[in-house]
């Protein structure tokens, strides 16, 4: 995988933007297939006639940024100017096209990356598995032979940066949308806090816990993304110092279920970060039990997809995929008392956890308690719901609790991918960064590699 940083020096040492694109463009229509799976529609004359605009720009010595002429996809949950928001679904094919882009689009494209194409993902972006019935699922990278999920719902964001079909991707995160697809996939997907990054002109999930992020090959890659859709400057990274560094590890909850290669890699993920000289303190942080009682009416998500929802669900509930419906339809028997006391209980948790871990730099925990399961094995669906479940569930902490995590690699190359997460306290966005980036360096030996 090429990272946004070597892009960038290839582009300051000659390389052209049309060659980056051409590049993409070629993977993309190489993959036997994967393209199709990973892009609902591919911005071929578009992103050759900013390509080629960016070269000539940075002939005179006038590109917005260093980044710019650097091919990005983009999820289907966000609006493009001129193109239709389907939300990977089937339901919204006949809407209006965009007639402005989401500010996140608008900020990629003031910085000069360029979008490439839009990506597939979950109807709807309700599920942490990546299936879709509709433009059909992309497989993910790793075992391809056999056919293993992605993740989701960032999924075809996941496996475009993996495939190298771009350079990086802009995803969204209500549970663990770019976290998961990264984890599974073997690179890198940061969740902000919710309110760093704008989300007008994205479709929502939940207007309480979505949020934008990115998913790239490096913690670096991430990090310039996140700066430039929030609206700041991207820095130079530098990396925590590791001696003194304090990290809490939750034992409730976080640690139950996994498989043995996921507990294996994180047992050895967690040795090297303390013969590092990590501070690693076991922490039971009991206060997790109480996140499943606060969701047992459906969460934030149910509620608040039905509302935007249900009108749509009165004409076309036909054309959703049942996983979907059967999701967003928990929503309708929440009544006005259990809403507002899921708004009172969440604030009560993120009060009483943050007086737990305020004292440490930042928690960690496997991203995903698994590996990537097999297609075949989630036809089931009892099975997929168990693995549903199972998937969101660390990676939903972070949404309910409205704080950071990033996601990063800590499998030996060529191994089942396994993700990394640290959580860090609400707003502290570019502490985390600095802290995943001490922290890659320890646990993925060669970033940006799979």
């Amino acid at each position: 995988m090429r990272t946004l940083a070597q892009s960038a020096r290839d582009l300051a040492t000659g390389t052209s933007s049309r060659s980056l694109v051409e590049d993409c463009l070629a993977r993309i229509l190489d993959m036997a297939g994967e393209g199709r799976r990973a892009f609902l529609k591919v911005h071929v004359d578009q992103a050759r006639a900013a390509a080629d605009y960016i070269d000539t720009l940075r002939r005179h010595g006038a590109a917005p940024s260093r980044f710019a002429g650097i091919p990005i996809s983009v999820k289907d949950l966000f609006d493009i100017a001129g193109d239709v928001t389907t939300a990977g679904s089937v339901a919204l094919r006949d809407a209006p096209a965009a007639t402005r882009d989401a500010t996140a689009v608008a900020r990629i494209r003031a910085a000069g990356l360029i979008p490439i194409g839009r990506t597939n993902m979950t109807e709807f972006a309700f599920s942490g598995v990546g299936l879709n019935p509709h433009y059909d699922t992309p497989r993910n990278p790793y075992d391809r032979a056999t056919g293993r999920m992605s993740g989701g719902s960032s999924s075809g964001a996941a496996v475009s940066v993996t495939d190298g079909m771009a350079v990086g991707a802009l995803g969204t995160d209500t549970g663990g949308s770019c976290r998961i697809p990264a984890a599974v996939c073997g690179i890198v997907g940061f969740k902000p806090t919710a309110k760093r990054i704008p989300t007008d002109g994205v479709l929502p999930l939940s207007f309480t816990l979505d949020s934008v992020g990115p998913l790239a090959p490096t913690v670096a890659c991430c990090a310039a993304l996140d700066a430039i859709m929030a609206g700041e400057e991207p820095n130079d990274l530098t990396p925590w110092r590791l001696d003194g560094l304090r990290l809490a590890a939750p034992q409730t909850m976080v640690l139950d279920d996994m498989d043995s290669t996921v507990a294996g890699v994180y047992a050895g993920a967690l040795s090297r970060l303390s013969q590092a000289g990590v501070k690693i303190v076991d922490m039971p942080l009991i206060e997790l039990d109480d996140i499943a009682a606060l969701n047992r009416h459906g969460g934030f998500a149910a509620a608040e997809a039905y509302a935007w929802h249900h009108n749509l669900i009165e004409t076309k509930g036909a054309l959703y995929d049942p996983r979907v419906l059967v999701r967003i339809m928990r929503g309708k028997n929440q009544d006005a008392t259990q809403y507002i006391e899921l708004i009172r209980g969440r604030a009560d948790l993120i009060r009483r956890v943050a007086a737990t871990s305020i004292q440490f730099d930042a928690m960690i925990m496997p991203t995903v308690p698994i590996v990537a399961p097999s297609l075949a094995s989630l036809e089931a669906e009892e099975k997929f719901r168990t693995v549903n479940l199972l998937t969101l569930r660390n990676t939903t902490i972070v949404n309910v609790l409205d704080r950071c995590a990033i996601s990063i690699p800590c499998h030996r190359h060529g191994d089942a991918p396994v993700g990394l997460m640290l959580v860090g306290e609400h707003g502290s966005d570019c502490q985390l960064f600095s802290i995943g980036a001490a922290v890659e360096q320890i646990v993925s030996p060669e970033p940006g590699k799979t």
